[in-house]
Formats: structure tokens, C-alpha cells, sequence
């Protein structure tokens, strides 16, 4: 058991971790600023198009997904994509808790915007534990290092979510080229994906041995 005593040695040897990845968010979202509506949209289409040709997306009868927001590599038209050829898409519903619940996602007409400034499905929730039950995940980050390892917001809803899924299920990290890189901080907590899809070179697998982007400056 940890004593109060002992409870700021904790917090003090956590602040390099959570600067270096408050660090690594800064670089990542000022890149994402400066790139145009017509780059984003660009990297939107190749990443629907690689993940859609994927022979686990092809096979999967559920997949649980999101809907990006502002510089977020677009997955809109991934999303309508798989359910218009007849996948049952989830959508994330953020809770109060920071955890993720999840609803069907039926067309563009069932979303609505949220407080907190997402796209939300409006369909009846499913509760959530029904990403485990989800046959490919695709999450939303801002790095992913060659290990897996993933960057995300940092309120650390998709970690939740991804320690729900089973070690066989394909969880797929969409990011823009130079977000693949060495090394991303990581916790003992944070949680792995095991591809990523990127605007140039498509579907990596990971683990991977080549040698990705450095941190961005």
C-alpha cells in the first residue's frame, strides 16, 4: 500500500513522462495546423481507401470506429464507406467518466454534435463493453512509434477502450506520414495498436523493425 508520504515521489517521477508527451501533442497538433483543407482531405481519401482494401475490413462484420474533428485525418467518408456496403459501424459516445460508450452508427443523419464538441451517433447506446465485441478498431492519435505504442489526447479513453479488445482483433491507428515515428512516450498503461494507416504508405503492421520519422522538431 502507498503512503501519503510516498504519493509525491509518485507524482514527481510521472512529470518527465507527461511533458515529454505533452511535448510530443504540441509539435504533432502545430504540424497538423499548417497543412491545408485540400492536404487533409487528400490524406482522408488515401486512408479510407487503404483501410477499406484491407482483408481484415473486408471480412469484418462490426467495426467500431470514430468520427474525426478538426485536423484529424478525415475518416467521414470511411465511416459512410463501410456502412453503406453493409458493415454494422460503432461510433464512440463520450461519457462523463472519459470512458467510451458506444451506438450504431446509420447514415449521416444520425449524428449530432455534443457539448464537448464531437460528433456523436444518436442511436440507443450499446454499452461499453461492445467494442470487445467489435471485429476490426479504428482510433483516432497523434503518434505511433514502431512499437506500437500510440499517442493520443490524453484523457486516455481510447487506452480504456483498447484494453477491452481481444489480442486477436485488428486495432488500427489513422495517421498523417510523419506521425509514424521512432519513439512515443508510454506509460505502463498505455495501450498498443497493432496497425496504422497512413496518406502515403498505407498499412504498416506492428510491431515494425524499419526506421520511421524522427520527433518532429
Amino acid at each position: 500500500m502507498t503512503s501519503a508520504k510516498d504519493e509525491p515521489l509518485a507524482a514527481g517521477k510521472d512529470e518527465p513522462l507527461a511533458a515529454a508527451k505533452a511535448s510530443l501533442r504540441r509539435r504533432v497538433l502545430a504540424a497538423r495546423a499548417r497543412l491545408s483543407p485540400e492536404q487533409r482531405a487528400a490524406a482522408g481519401r488515401a486512408i479510407r481507401d487503404a483501410v477499406l482494401a484491407l482483408p481484415q475490413t473486408q471480412m469484418a462484420g462490426t467495426v467500431a470506429a470514430y468520427y474525426s474533428i478538426g485536423s484529424e485525418p478525415d475518416t467521414h467518408g470511411l465511416v459512410y464507406a463501410l456502412w453503406k456496403r453493409g458493415t454494422y459501424v460503432l461510433l464512440p459516445r463520450l461519457r462523463p467518466d472519459m470512458d467510451l460508450d458506444w451506438a450504431s452508427y446509420e447514415g449521416p443523419d444520425s449524428l449530432r454534435a455534443s457539448p464537448r464538441g464531437l460528433t456523436e451517433p444518436t442511436e440507443p447506446p450499446r454499452g461499453v463493453p461492445a467494442v470487445s465485441r467489435a471485429d476490426l478498431v479504428i482510433v483516432p492519435a497523434l503518434a505511433v512509434d514502431r512499437r506500437g505504442m500510440r499517442l493520443g489526447r490524453g484523457g486516455g479513453s481510447y487506452d480504456r477502450a483498447l484494453a477491452r479488445v481481444g489480442p486477436q482483433v485488428p486495432t488500427i491507428a489513422l495517421l498523417y506520414d510523419a506521425e509514424l515515428v521512432g519513439e512515443v512516450p508510454a506509460a505502463a498503461h498505455d495501450q498498443r495498436v497493432r496497425l496504422v494507416a497512413c496518406p502515403a504508405t498505407g498499412i504498416t503492421s506492428l510491431p515494425h523493425e524499419l526506421p520511421f520519422s524522427s520527433p518532429m522538431p
